[in-house]
């Protein structure tokens, strides 16, 4: 369920390094926690994102939580599909919901997140 090639944070969020960038998007298990995905807040391409600090919020029919960083740098890509469908985080959220890609300034904060295992672990799962 939680691919082992991605490293996650303690915020549910999850970064798969490809190219030497970062994708970034919400875990499976914070996806289904906030159910119906009405609206995703992202930043604009060029946005410097820091280390574990918001970047952005993502709203469902219960709550709005913010979303943050699981690496420092700048935002290069940024997924618009899901300015008209939110809910995409919610059907597919470690593929198609991905949310925005980083060019990391500091790679090494990777190695501070967990690996699948661990996030199993701390999510109950493991």
């Amino acid at each position: 369920m939680y691919p082992t090639d991605y490293r996650y944070s303690t915020e549910h969020e999850w970064a798969k390094v490809e190219d030497g960038r970062v994708r970034v998007g919400i875990t499976k298990f914070a996806a289904d926690r906030l159910s119906d995905i009405v609206y995703v807040e992202l930043p604009p391409v060029g946005t410097e994102v820091s280390f574990m600090q918001p970047f952005g919020v993502v709203e469902s029919v219960k709550a709005a939580s913010d979303l943050y960083a699981p690496v420092s740098g700048k935002v290069v890509e940024v997924n618009d599909a899901l300015k008209e469908r939110p809910e995409i985080v919610g059907t597919d959220p470690h593929g198609e919901g991905w949310m925005i890609v980083v060019e990391p300034s500091d790679p090494s904060e990777l190695e501070k997140l967990m690996d699948a295992a661990a996030y199993q672990k701390h999510i109950g799962e493991g």
